[in-house]
């Protein structure tokens, strides 16, 4: 088990138990930061395409919505205007009242 060509690490540390000096940052931490960065960003920028697509999918789905709303109302307008020149009555122009 004891290896006489292994040496234990030596650990420089003052009486309060803190390092005198702080660790020597290899290349690979920098190398790994650097990434870790461009990967966040990465994945932020997917994350608000990801918002913006499901945004579009959304209004694509209320899209026939809207139009069958507005076919309806239109018919219905046209309907109406119909009916009161048949009775003779010449319809005016149209308001539309929205009550809250």
């Amino acid at each position: 088990m004891s290896d006489p060509m292994h040496r234990p690490p030596v650990l420089d540390m003052t009486p309060e138990g803190e390092f005198r000096d702080p660790p020597r940052p290899s290349g690979l931490n920098a190398v790994l930061a650097g990434t870790s960065r461009i990967a966040l960003l990465i994945a932020l920028v997917a994350g608000g395409l990801l918002l913006v697509a499901l945004a579009i999918f959304f209004i694509g789905l209320l899209l026939p919505v809207v139009i069958g709303a507005a076919l309806v109302a239109s018919v219905s307008m046209w309907w109406r205007r119909r009916r009161l020149r048949r009775m003779g009555i010449e319809p005016g122009p149209l308001f539309v009242v929205v009550r809250r």
